[in-house]
């Protein structure tokens, strides 16, 4: 098996004098040593840009060629589709929010910050990270602590219904 500077290399070889090499779909997979099914899945899950041109017309460019390695790369390196998508395309794929069906299981983090007051998160759902659920719960716990000690700790004064002090 080549590897990705071999591939790379090849790559630069295709290029003609009238300007980028475009490659076939097979070409493409025999660059990257990747299975068809696999580049159909990066680019159908956007890992990867889609080709270029439509049907019969569809072409990949160097550019595809160097996205494809680095996808690769980042897989044998452990890091999620995800992240790897992030970190190719430089954007979080819009997660579209379903809404639980029967039978769904959720996990939800339930913590608890005195008697009678808790805190309910579904983290995945909410887009945190576990260090992103502590900062929050510790924040609001905080604040619970500055409510509790009353209006000096927090710097709020509480408005209540004038008294006839007030009244001018």
């Amino acid at each position: 098996m080549a590897d990705d500077a071999d591939m790379a290399a090849h790559a630069d070889e295709a290029v003609t004098d009238a300007g980028e090499r475009r490659f076939t779909f097979a070409e493409l997979c025999a660059l990257v040593d990747l299975p068809r099914r696999t580049v159909r899945f990066y680019q159908q899950t956007g890992v990867t840009e889609a080709a270029a041109g439509l049907g019969r017309g569809a072409h990949y460019t160097r550019r595809h060629v160097e996205q494809l390695l680095t996808v690769k790369r980042l897989r044998e390196a452990g890091l999620s589709l995800e992240r790897i998508r992030e970190l190719v395309v430089g954007d979080p794929a819009p997660v579209a929010f379903r809404p639980p069906r029967p039978g769904h299981v959720e996990v939800w983090s339930r913590v608890l910050l005195a008697d009678g007051v808790e805190v309910q998160i579904e983290p995945q759902r909410a887009g945190l990270s576990p260090e992103q659920v502590r900062a929050l719960v510790r924040a609001i716990g905080q604040c619970y602590e500055a409510v509790c000690r009353g209006p000096a700790a927090t710097g709020v004064q509480t408005v209540g219904p004038p008294t006839e002090g007030d009244m001018p």
